[in-house]
Order: C-alpha cells, then sequence, then structure tokens
C-alpha cells in the first residue's frame, strides 16, 4: 500500500526536474507503478472506475472515434478510429473493427481511472501490479457527453487516494534445452495448420516463446538485425505493402491492420507517424529478432518476432491477412529478400 502525500510531493519534484517524462517512465524512476502515481491525482484530475470493465468497454463505442493506446516496456501502439463489435466469452473479450482490433484478457484489468491531463481526457486502466493494461483516449472527434456519462455511471463510491497493488512473481525460467523432445516439437510445427496452433505446442512441449524458435525446423525460424528489420518496414511503406503490428502485454493485444507510410528515427525509438497509426519501438532494447514460417491450410504465414534481453515478447510482424486467404506475395517477397541479404 502506498501512501499518498510524500509519493505526490516526490512525482512533483520529479516533473519539476523532467518536465518532459512520460508517466511511465517516473513511476520507474520512482520505484513505483503507475496506477500508483495517478492514484495520487484522485480528487483533481482522475477519477476512479469501479463496476464491470466488460460493462465499460460495451459502452465504449459511444465514444465515437478515439485513439487505443496499448504498450509494454518496449513498444507503444497508438490506433485511432471507433470500437466495433465488442463481444466477451467468459473472461476473453474481443474488438473486430477495421481499425481498432483487440484481444482483451479480463482477469489482468483490475484498476480503472479517468483522467484528464492537459486538456487530454481518457479511460485508463492497469493490472494488479499497477502496469498499464490499455488506454483510450478522446480525439477532436469524440462525443464528449458520452464520455462524461460513463464516467458518471461508473464512478467509485471510494474516491480515496490510496490504491493497494501487488506485484507478480518473476516469471519462471525456461525448461533446460535438454529436457525437451526436440524431435517432437519439430514435427508438430511442421504438422501446424493454424498459426493459433503455435502457442499450445509450447504448452505442450513446456518451451518459452524464443526458445520454441530455437527449436524450430531447419528454415522455419531465423535470426536478422534490427536493420534489417527496418529495411522491411522501409520496404513494405515504399512499395505500399499493408502489414499488421502486434503490440501486447498480459491483458491486451492491439493490431494495427494497413499500411506504415512515415517512419522516423528519433533517438532510441523506431516509430512510425501516421494519421491513423503510431508505433514508438525502443530498437535499442530489441536482443533479437525472428524471420519465423509456420505451415497453415493457406501456406506458409511469415513473421517478425521481435524479444527484449530477457526473452520477453517485444512485437509481432506479419504481411495483412486473414484466416482463409494466403499470405500476401508481396510481403513474403520483402522479407526472404532481408533475411538473404
Amino acid at each position: 500500500m502506498i501512501t499518498t502525500d510524500s509519493l505526490r510531493e516526490r512525482w512533483a519534484a520529479f516533473k519539476e526536474e523532467n518536465p518532459k517524462a512520460r508517466i511511465r517512465d517516473a513511476a520507474q524512476k520512482l520505484g513505483v507503478s503507475e496506477a500508483d502515481l495517478l492514484a495520487t491525482q484522485v480528487g483533481e484530475t482522475v477519477v476512479k472506475l469501479e463496476g464491470d470493465f466488460q460493462e465499460i468497454l460495451k459502452e465504449v463505442p459511444t465514444l465515437g472515434y478515439v485513439m487505443a493506446l496499448t504498450r509494454n516496456d518496449n513498444i507503444v501502439h497508438e490506433r485511432k478510429g471507433i470500437y466495433e463489435n465488442v463481444s466477451f466469452n467468459g473472461h476473453v473479450g474481443l474488438v473486430v473493427g477495421p481499425d481498432i482490433d483487440l484481444r482483451l484478457f479480463m482477469s489482468r484489468w483490475h484498476f480503472g481511472f479517468a483522467v484528464s491531463e492537459s486538456g487530454r481526457k481518457s479511460l485508463q486502466f492497469f493490472d494488479l501490479d499497477g502496469s498499464a493494461v490499455h488506454k483510450i483516449y478522446l480525439t477532436d472527434k469524440s462525443e464528449e457527453r458520452a464520455y462524461e456519462a460513463i464516467v458518471e455511471k461508473y464512478q467509485a463510491v471510494d474516491q480515496s487516494t490510496t490504491l493497494i497493488t501487488v506485484p507478480y512473481p518473476e516469471k519462471a525460467p525456461d525448461t533446460p534445452d535438454e529436457e525437451i523432445d526436440a524431435q517432437g516439437f519439430k514435427d508438430a510445427w511442421l504438422a501446424m495448420e493454424d498459426t493459433h496452433e503455435f502457442f499450445g505446442l509450447l504448452r505442450k512441449y513446456k518451451l518459452g516463446r524464443e526458445q520454441g524458435l530455437r527449436f524450430a525446423p531447419e528454415g522455419h525460424a531465423q535470426l536478422i538485425s534490427v536493420e534489417q528489420f527496418k529495411k522491411v518496414f522501409v520496404t513494405a511503406a515504399e512499395r505500399e505493402v499493408p502489414i499488421m503490428v502486434f503490440a501486447s502485454n498480459a491483458g491486451c493485444i492491439q493490431i494495427h491492420s494497413g499500411p506504415v507510410k512515415k517512419l522516423v528515427e528519433m533517438g532510441p525509438w523506431y516509430n512510425v507517424l501516421d494519421p491513423e497509426f503510431n508505433m514508438h519501438l525502443r530498437e535499442d532494447q530489441i536482443n533479437t529478432i525472428w524471420v519465423t514460417r509456420k505451415p497453415t491450410k493457406d501456406g506458409v504465414v511469415t513473421g517478425l518476432d521481435l524479444f527484449d534481453k530477457e526473452g520477453n515478447s517485444i512485437a509481432l510482424i506479419f504481411g495483412k491477412r486473414k484466416p482463409g486467404v494466403p499470405e500476401l506475395k508481396e510481403w513474403q517477397e520483402i522479407v526472404n529478400d532481408v533475411a538473404a541479404a
């Protein structure tokens, strides 16, 4: 449990010295969570929310055109559009539209806030450890009255600044390589008919995600450099080949499907700065990038899988496709040419 007054003062001092710092970076520097910092502003610029977050999300389409933000430590994924086709099956949710495309894992949605910062209004949701799961920002095209109605309806009775966050245990180490049924895993990989089967194979053979790529059949997983990765983006932009960019954390996967155009490098960040889609990728935190080739009923699906130094997934990149439709040959050619260079 974090008490408020001292933390509020520490954060105010930090902002004074670091006026451009993001709240996530401030939280890391101060040794607390992002949700802990937001809680210090309850009663001022922040309103605590309570109730069923699934029900809140079902009302988000009333906000109209908004910006959805999902991130992990090393990538920020921002997509503008309208929340459509919001549905839930138990604790798993879907938002499926041409612009906003999400997979939601509601067991990791523990705290909610309505936030007004420098005139920007948002709904922000956090995991039990206080890390951000998903944020929804109003734009100048959004329905502000619908936003105010959601905040009023789901405003928590308890508007104290106290928040109890609980850290998750550290990730368990991978199974030692020598204990892996390597041939069984390779055979199962080659027998896949859908890319989603891959996660089941990792569980069955007790492999970590990157570990599974190391055990891939020959020719089905290949390491490339950060420069090669950027070459894929540059070439896709030049040839106007639409791609899919997946960014995720424990509670949300957010997907952009479409072209990328304006690519900008700023310090350690590699950015896509398009009107509807922004990506901010910490390229200095990328440890490995794998080209993966997985068999499906529709042919081979080619992807890029990025990992940090701890083996955590940063992002997944594919050519734009839908189930039942073969992968774009233009995407396959771009990746194969870059990987062969």
